[in-house]
């Protein structure tokens, strides 16, 4: 596949762009962005891009080379080229880092995998001990203090006992560090996904699975399930990398990668799509088991399915039977609200 994604039909990308920019257009109207701020930064971003795919061009030939590939004017890609605009991301914090040590570390969790409710000091385990394992360079009533705000954990001053109060790290109490995981979150999974659409479509894992005709007491059900998976994942992955890191370090490797892992769910009600009409003069025929039209919703059939990369693979689960598909990805046609861009080798 040609990585400059000149294989890829416009209309097909652009059909794409609408539905990833949707979730933004509505939280940029819900914080009251005017549009020439949103233009401003997608001009900005787009030069970046196309600089970076011309880089090995000297300046001015490369702002030539820009112009005409975005058909912007080379004053405006001037003005726009900020080469020293690109920050690596910013490091976790402190914050973050002693959350997740708390909820992944063994000896701060009780034999039910629940962090422990701790001493704010003394011998044996105590958030003080906790706080230094993470670092010697902030007082660990400062690390209290900014938890605290956070609304993540609690401090009972007559006990002197600290307990976590949260699932999450969502720090509703800082607006700036949610909309950083959400940039951060987000922006990492997107890229992972257009490298396998650009690439070989095996560079990073980035799988999903879709069920539909679900009741909305199910839905919610189920998040009980979503959340006991993550609790096992992180309580799994998270020493498993810290490890990985100390070994690095102490064999002296170049430290240059970054790793991001996630889990994420959605839900919203089904869109319906009509079943189309059978060509005049033709036989209406019923549709395959298995087959798309055979899922569309009120078609008499439910499915969960895993999708993965071409050719597109699922494993769908009917009312009484369950099997493997297989097809081309250029031939696949899913009823709205399953469609998968995920060009990843199926995990299932």
């Amino acid at each position: 596949m040609a990585t400059d994604g000149s294989t890829f039909p416009i209309d097909g990308l652009l059909a794409a762009f609408r539905v990833v920019l949707r979730p933004l257009a509505r939280l940029a109207v819900a914080s009251g962005v005017p549009y020439a701020r949103i233009d401003e930064v997608v001009r900005q971003v787009l030069v970046e891009a196309a600089s970076a795919a011309h880089s090995a061009l000297p300046s001015q030939r490369r702002v030539s080379r820009i112009s005409t590939t975005l058909g912007l004017n080379r004053r405006e890609v001037t003005r726009l080229h900020r080469a020293d605009e690109t920050q690596p991301p910013a490091p976790p914090s402190h914050a973050t880092r002693l959350f997740l040590k708390w909820h992944s570390d063994a000896r701060f969790r009780d034999a039910e995998g629940t962090p422990r409710t701790l001493p704010r000091q003394g011998p044996g385990l105590s958030f003080e001990q906790l706080a230094h394992e993470i670092t010697r360079d902030v007082h660990p009533r400062s690390l209290l203090g900014e938890l605290c705000r956070l609304g993540l954990a609690r401090h009972d001053e007559e006990r002197d006992i600290v307990e976590l109060i949260v699932d999450a790290f969502v720090p509703r109490g800082d607006s700036a560090r949610m909309l950083g995981f959400l940039g951060a979150n987000v922006g990492d999974h997107f890229d992972a996904a257009v490298s396998n659409v650009l690439g070989e479509g095996r560079e990073h894992f980035e799988q999903a699975i879709f069920a539909d005709e679900l009741s909305a007491h199910s839905v919610s059900a189920f998040r009980d399930t979503i959340s006991r998976q993550w609790q096992a994942l992180r309580q799994a992955v998270v020493p498993a990398l810290e490890a990985l890191i100390e070994a690095d370090r102490q064999a002296g490797r170049k430290q240059d990668q970054r790793l991001r892992l996630g889990l994420f769910s959605w839900s919203s009600p089904m869109q319906t799509r009509p079943i189309p009409a059978a060509p005049e003069g033709s036989e209406a025929t019923a549709a395959p088991a298995g087959s798309d039209a055979a899922a569309q919703p009120g078609a008499g059939s439910s499915s969960a399915t895993s999708e993965g990369a071409p050719p597109a693979e699922g494993f769908e689960v009917g009312a009484s039977s369950a099997k493997r598909r297989s097809r081309p990805a250029a031939k696949s046609k899913r009823p709205a609200g399953r469609s998968s861009n995920t060009p990843t080798k199926d995990a299932g």
